[in-house]
C-alpha cells in the first residue's frame, strides 16, 4: 500500500560548494524579511537544499513530492539529475526508485527564482524562493495510480447533476489489477460501488441516486470518491477524490447562475503571502485567511496570480466558496518558444492537478499581459492557452483580466468565454464615479459578452485619518468611501458576472514605496498580519454578510477637533442607534452605512456606542481643539489637482509628432527611463503628471512590471489624467531628445 512520508528539515546553502550548510525548517522561503521590506532588492539566486530521504520499503517505487518550488527545480541525486521544473506553484515529483536502489539517501535540490523564460518574471508582488510548501516521499507498488501525470491523483471526477458519473483512472504496471470505486456521501456512507479490469486508461461510469448539490455557500456538499487498484485480493494503491455535484452558468444580463439559480457572485482575489514568512505559510494560516474571508461575507474567490495550495482549493470545496483558478501569465509577455510553452505547461498543471475541485469554476488564462501592447504572437499565445483549457477541461469556463488600458474593442475580449477587466479609477486615475459609466459603455456596446471586473482598489495604510478623504490620501476614511462607492456601482449592475476586490489582504510588493510605507501593497480590507480588519472591511460585510452586526468606523482616528466629530456606522441591520457616554445622540433608519453628524462629544475621552436591537459596538474619541497633524502623510497636498492646469500658462501649437530617432509619448517606459536625458525629463514633470503616485509609478514602470508599456498609455491609468494640450507639450518636450 502506498505510504507518504513528510520531509520537514533539510540542509540549505546559498554557497554550497563552499561547504557552508545551515538546517532549516520546511516549508522554506529564503528572501521572506527581504522581500517585504522595500527597494526593490530582494534575494533572487539560485540556492541549494540537501534533503535526508528513509530507508526505501522493499518491492516498492519511490517519488519525491514538492508541492511548491519557486520558480525553477533541478533534482540531483548522487550526481545525477533526476528532473528539472519549470514553475513556481505547482505539485511535481522525482522518480526516486532507481537512485535509492543505488544507496543513494539524501538528494540535493536547486532553487531558483532569477530572471528567466518561466513565468511570472515582471509583477507587482514579491516572488519568494525556496521550496515553500509540502516536501514529500511517497511508496508505493510498482502497479499504482499514476504520480507522473503532470504532478496530479492519475484519477479524475466528472460528475453531473444528474448523479452520473464518470470516472478517468491512469495506472502503471496493471496488468492483472482492478480499479474499483466506491462513492461515499457527505456523510461518509457508501452509496455506490462499480469496478472494472485495470488499464493504463480505466474508465468507470455509475449513477447516484438523487444526488445532493454543491450548492455554494449554502450547501456545499462534498462527495467523497474512494478509488482503489488490486490484484487477486491485495490493495495496491488507494486516492480518494473529493468531488460535488453542480451546474453552473454565466449570462450576458443576468450575471452567474449556479445550479439554475441566480448566484451573484461577490469576490475578493487573495495573494498566499504572510507577514516575516513570505510563501512559507501553514495550514493553519490558509484556514484563518478563508476564516476571514467568509465573515466578511465573500462567496468567491479569484486565487492570484498563480495555482494556489492544494489544501486551500480544497478548504474551498469544504465551504461552498467559487473559485477563479489562474496561471502566472502576467503583466510582461515574453517572446519565444520557451516562454510559450511555459505557459503552456503551467496551464496544464494547473487544469490537472485541480480537476476535481468543484469550487473551481473558472479558468484564467492572464492578467494584464497587454500592458506591454498587443502583438500577434501575444494573441496566438493566448489562443492557445484557451484552446488547451477547452481541451483539458470542456465542463469549466475560461476567462482573462485585462489591464485598463486594453481597448474594449481589442480582439482579446473576444477571446474567453468570459471576461474582466481591472479598473482603478478613483485611486490611479480618474474619479471612482467612472467606474460605472465605464461598464455601461462595454455592456452596450458587446451585449453578448459577459463582463465582470477582476480587480479594483484602494489603499489604506494605517496610521492616516481625515474627515474629509481625498484620492491618494492613503486614509482608512478614502478606502472606505472608496468601496462603499463601488458596491453602490456593482447592485446597480446586475449584468457583471463577479467581480474581485483588490486584495483581500495586504500583500508583499518589494518594489512599492507610497503611503509612507515600503515594500507593501496596502490594498487589503485586512493587514498583512491579519490582526487588523480596516474600516471598508465591515462596509462589505454591511451589504455581503447574512450575520447580523453593527461596527462603529473610525476607531484609530481617535482625536477629533471641532469638524472632524462624524461617526459612520455599518450594518446588515435597518435601524442604527448612537450613544454617547451612554446617552442617545441619535436614531437612523437605513442600509449598510448610517452616518452622525457633528456628533456631541465632552473634552477629552468619550465612549460611542452604536446599538441595533441587541447588537451593539462601541468606541473611543478624544475631542482635542485643533487637527492632529499626525494623521496627514506627510508631503500630501490636499490642494493638488494633478495636471489639469500645470501647463495652463504655456503657449503651444501644433500636432502630435513622432519623428524617427526621437523620443516620444509613444516610447516606453524602459526606453524613457534608460536615457538619461528622456528620464530627466520624466523626472522634471513626474510629480505634476502622477501626483502623489509619482515615486511608486516609476519604480513599477522601472522595475519592469510596465517596461514595456508606451508613456502614453502609461498616462491613461496614472494620475487623474492630462489633457490633450499637456500631451502635446510633453511629446513636443520629448520630441527634443535624440535617441
Amino acid at each position: 500500500m502506498r505510504s507518504t512520508t513528510v520531509i520537514t528539515q533539510a540542509l540549505f546553502s546559498r554557497e554550497p560548494d563552499s561547504g557552508r550548510w545551515e538546517t532549516v525548517s520546511l516549508p522554506h522561503t529564503w528572501n521572506a524579511l527581504d522581500g517585504q521590506d522595500g527597494g526593490a532588492d530582494y534575494d533572487r539566486g539560485a540556492y541549494a537544499y540537501t534533503l535526508a530521504l528513509p530507508e526505501p520499503a522493499d518491492g516498492m517505487r519511490q517519488y519525491l513530492q514538492f508541492e511548491g518550488a519557486n520558480h525553477i527545480a533541478s533534482v540531483n541525486a548522487g550526481g545525477t539529475l533526476l528532473c528539472t521544473h519549470e514553475g513556481g506553484f505547482s505539485t511535481f515529483r522525482a522518480d526516486v526508485t532507481e537512485a535509492m536502489a543505488r544507496g543513494c539517501r539524501e538528494v540535493r535540490v536547486v532553487v531558483d527564482n532569477r530572471a528567466s523564460h518561466v513565468y511570472p518574471q515582471q509583477a507587482d508582488f514579491t516572488f519568494f524562493g525556496g521550496l515553500y510548501r509540502n516536501v514529500s516521499l511517497i511508496q508505493v507498488p510498482a502497479c499504482h495510480f499514476d504520480l507522473m501525470l503532470h504532478g496530479s491523483d492519475g484519477v479524475f471526477v466528472t460528475p453531473k447533476t444528474d448523479g452520473s458519473v464518470r470516472l478517468d483512472a491512469f495506472t502503471t504496471d496493471a496488468g492483472g489489477a482492478a480499479v474499483s470505486c466506491t462513492i461515499l456521501d457527505p456523510d461518509g456512507k457508501p452509496v455506490l460501488s462499480c469496478s472494472a479490469p485495470a488499464e493504463e486508461h480505466t474508465v468507470l461510469e455509475a449513477r447516484v441516486d438523487a444526488p445532493l448539490l454543491w450548492d455554494g455557500l449554502d450547501s456545499p456538499s462534498c462527495y467523497t470518491a474512494a478509488v482503489t487498484l488490486s490484484r487477486n485480493g491485495e490493495e495496491l494503491d488507494r486516492v480518494e477524490i473529493l468531488f460535488g455535484f453542480r451546474s453552473f452558468s454565466v449570462g450576458p444580463d443576468k450575471g452567474f447562475f449556479l445550479n439554475g439559480r441566480s448566484y451573484p457572485l461577490h469576490g475578493v482575489a487573495r495573494h498566499q503571502d504572510r507577514l516575516n514568512k513570505g510563501w512559507a505559510i501553514s495550514r493553519a494560516d490558509h484556514e484563518e485567511d478563508l476564516s476571514i474571508i467568509r465573515e466578511m461575507g465573500v462567496n468567491s474567490i479569484r486565487l492570484a496570480h498563480y495555482q494556489h495550495d492544494q489544501y486551500f482549493y480544497t478548504l474551498c470545496d469544504k465551504a461552498g466558496m467559487v473559485l477563479w483558478a489562474e496561471i502566472p501569465f502576467i503583466s510582461m509577455f515574453m517572446e519565444g518558444e520557451k516562454a510559450r510553452e511555459n505557459t503552456l505547461s503551467q496551464m496544464t498543471e494547473l487544469v490537472v492537478q485541480n480537476y476535481n475541485h468543484p469550487a473551481i469554476c473558472f479558468w484564467g488564462i492572464s492578467n494584464e499581459i497587454s500592458i506591454g501592447g498587443e502583438s500577434e504572437p501575444l494573441l496566438d499565445n493566448l489562443k492557445a492557452l484557451n484552446e488547451l483549457v477547452h481541451k483539458l477541461d470542456p465542463t469549466r469556463l475560461t476567462t482573462m483580466a485585462q489591464v485598463s488600458m486594453l481597448p474594449m474593442e481589442s480582439p482579446h475580449n473576444q477571446l474567453t468565454d468570459v471576461l474582466c477587466y481591472n479598473h482603478y479609477f478613483g485611486w490611479y486615475g480618474g474619479d471612482v464615479s467612472r467606474n460605472g459609466p465605464w461598464l455601461d459603455e462595454f455592456h452596450e456596446k458587446y451585449p453578448d459578452r459577459c463582463v465582470g471586473m477582476s480587480e479594483y482598489g484602494a489603499e489604506a495604510v494605517m496610521g492616516w485619518h481625515s474627515s474629509s478623504p481625498m484620492v491618494r490620501d492613503y486614509t482608512e476614511e478614502y478606502q472606505a468611501y472608496y468601496h462603499e462607492q463601488m458596491l453602490e456601482t456593482f447592485a446597480a449592475r446586475p449584468y457583471l458576472w463577479a467581480t474581485y476586490e483588490w486584495n483581500m489582504f495586504d500583500f508583499a510588493a518589494d518594489a512599492r514605496d507610497e503611503g509612507g510605507c515600503q515594500g507593501r501593497n496596502n490594498k487589503g480590507m485586512v493587514t498583512y498580519d491579519r490582526k487588523t480588519r480596516k474600516d471598508a472591511f465591515y462596509a462589505y460585510k454591511s451589504w455581503w454578510s447574512g450575520e447580523p452586526f453593527v461596527h462603529v468606523a473610525g476607531r484609530r482616528f481617535l482625536d477629533r477637533a471641532p469638524g472632524q466629530r462624524d461617526v459612520k456606522v455599518y450594518s446588515n441591520q435597518n435601524e442604527v442607534t448612537l450613544l454617547v457616554n451612554g446617552k442617545p445622540a441619535g436614531t437612523q433608519s437605513g442600509a449598510h452605512v448610517f452616518v452622525f453628524h457633528d456628533v456631541p462629544l465632552q473634552d477629552g475621552l468619550n465612549t460611542v456606542t452604536a446599538v441595533s436591537g441587541k447588537l451593539s459596538d462601541a468606541i473611543t474619541l478624544n475631542a482635542v481643539a485643533e487637527p492632529n497633524p499626525d494623521y496627514v502623510l506627510p508631503g500630501f497636498d490636499p490642494n493638488a489637482q494633478g495636471v489639469t492646469n500645470w501647463f495652463a500658462d504655456i503657449q503651444v501649437e501644433g500636432k502630435m509628432e513622432y519623428p524617427e530617432g526621437y523620443f516620444s509619448l509613444r516610447d516606453t517606459m524602459g526606453d524613457i527611463l534608460a536615457n538619461p536625458e528622456a528620464a530627466a525629463l520624466l523626472e522634471e514633470h513626474a510629480e505634476a503628471i502622477f501626483g502623489t503616485m509619482a515615486k511608486s509609478m516609476k519604480n513599477m514602470a522601472g522595475g519592469g512590471m510596465m517596461a514595456r508599456s508606451r508613456l502614453e498609455d502609461f498616462l491613461k491609468m496614472s494620475g487623474p489624467g492630462i489633457d490633450e494640450k499637456g500631451k502635446l507639450y510633453l511629446n513636443q518636450l520629448f520630441n527634443r531628445i535624440k535617441k
